[in-house]
């Protein structure tokens, strides 16, 4: 048994879904119709690595209803997981807190009346936080499961302006720290692969990962995608980017978990599209499903788990 409390060697989302929600919760993907401050506020065009449409469920069409949306999803997920719990609404797409209040309140609370969706999860930016908005999700979170899944990306603000972002390394602690207050769950978005950074430099920024004590995070892999900025950088300068094969990606991922706190729970390690948005393919057809397996099984092979170094 490790930290956690089970025989994986890792803190696994499933085992705490298992726990706390007494089985599997599946996540129902929603377009709210919301944008994003560097495509309205600042006239920038969005991230240069931005391709939304790439994670978009076919279900999904921002034109409908909310609960259109989720009653699609779970008629959608009910065919692939029929056992399941009960459902997140997912609010993905964009900004989700890049709205008055008013409109955010008619948006989730739409949500949470669809019968089976136990509560929410608030896909955002760490410089969309206004006060007014975080009274609102403090509000939630006292009725509702709430978490916040908050866009890092990188700890290192050279590549934060490089890719436009619009916001800092300041500002991640920053609304870490107000969702503290409020006692808001967090999970955090990193992104491997992002130009110009390196494996050496994300082991080192473990720690602070560790210092910002999600309760949840997810690790990404760099995908190019068409039609982005990214892609004309690519092409114009490959060495710039640091790219995994599959199994490079595992032994980093290991190497990284062995300094990871045992308390983050572990949503994802990898993200999946699929291939007709991807200007390059390193690893193919290789499913998330089967580089969990490759991790367990090189984690075993070390004797290793989650936290070892911590």
């Amino acid at each position: 048994m490790f930290p956690w409390g089970d025989g994986r060697r890792f803190n696994a989302y499933s085992r705490f879904c298992k726990v706390h929600y007494g089985g599997r919760v599946q996540k129902l993907p929603v377009d709210a119709g919301f944008s994003c401050p560097n495509r309205v506020s600042r006239m920038e065009g969005g991230c240069t690595y931005c391709a939304n449409v790439a994670f978009s469920p076919s279900y999904l069409s921002y034109n409908e209803d909310v609960v259109i949306q989720l009653e699609n999803g779970k008629l959608f997920f009910q065919r692939r997981y029929p056992s399941n719990n009960g459902y997140f609404a997912y609010f993905q797409s964009y900004t989700n807190t890049f709205a008055p209040v008013r409109v955010l309140r008619e948006k989730f609370e739409a949500a949470l009346g669809v019968p089976g969706v136990k509560g929410l999860i608030v896909s955002t930016r760490p410089d969309c936080l206004p006060e007014a908005v975080l009274d609102y999700l403090s509000e939630l979170s006292q009725r509702t499961l709430l978490t916040v899944e908050l866009g890092v990306e990188s700890f290192c603000d050279e590549t934060l302006a490089h890719i436009r972002r619009g916001h800092t390394v300041e500002c991640v602690y920053d609304a870490f720290s107000r969702l503290s207050e409020r006692k808001i769950p967090v999970c955090a978005h990193l992104i491997f692969g992002l130009p110009g950074e390196t494996p050496a430099q994300w082991i080192e920024d473990v720690s602070k990962l560790n210092e910002l004590r999600p309760k949840f995070v997810k690790f990404h892999q760099l995908q190019i995608f068409n039609g982005t900025v990214m892609e004309r950088e690519y092409a114009d300068t490959p060495n710039h980017f640091h790219s995994f094969s599959a199994d490079g990606y595992v032994h980093f991922v290991c190497d990284y978990l062995e300094r990871l706190s045992p308390d983050i729970v572990i949503e994802r390690f990898s993200a999946e599209v699929p291939p007709r948005y991807l200007a390059v393919s390193p690893w193919k057809f290789f499913r998330h499903d089967a580089l969990v397996r490759k991790i367990e099984e090189e984690l075993t092979r070390r004797d290793m788990w989650q936290g070892f170094l911590f």
